[in-house]
């Protein structure tokens, strides 16, 4: 089959932000990254916490980032954050290869789907311990730092999960 006749995937018009999103995450999720993996030195009172001073409110939010979690050799935070890399990993593939890559969309929807399901375990993992790790937050608190972020995370996301029309 010659070059002339393999058919190039063309991204489907307004969709072209989800490259650019998938940049933006790319660099905001390898900060979280390095926060992980770098606890406790990461944290409020290491010496590297000055690269990740936003996380001084959100550990006292969501414990599976601070402290507790810590202390209790809880293996889930840096579980997810392994997961994250490879996520990251997909997301950087994409922003390489670009939207008009054939092979794009799926790489886009893998790293969507794998977004979706890490976000559904974090819930669920609160759920069926009893909200042990965010059971703590006011209601406001809750909405504002880990219920809102986790929502506006998959609006963009949504778009490589839904089928284009016209594509197959």
């Amino acid at each position: 089959m010659s070059t002339s006749t393999v058919k190039r995937f063309t991204p489907t018009p307004g969709r072209e932000f989800i490259w650019y999103w998938y940049a933006i995450t790319a660099v905001v999720v390898s900060w979280d990254i390095g926060y992980c993996f770098l606890r406790p030195r990461s944290m409020p009172g290491g010496d590297l916490h000055w690269i990740w001073k936003p996380y001084a409110i959100y550990v006292n939010i969501d414990y599976i980032y601070g402290f507790p979690a810590l202390k209790a050799n809880n293996g889930f935070t840096n579980a997810q954050t392994f997961m994250n890399v490879i996520e990251t990993g997909l997301n950087v593939i994409y922003v390489y290869l670009g939207p008009s890559s054939a092979v794009a969309p799926l790489i886009g929807f893998t790293s969507a789907a794998m977004t979706l399901a890490k976000t559904m375990l974090y819930f669920l993992q609160e759920y069926y311990c009893g909200w042990c790790m965010v059971g703590h937050n006011t209601l406001p608190d809750l909405l504002q730092y880990w219920i809102l972020p986790n929502v506006v995370v998959h609006f963009p996301n949504r778009y490589s999960l839904h089928p284009r029309k016209g594509s197959r």
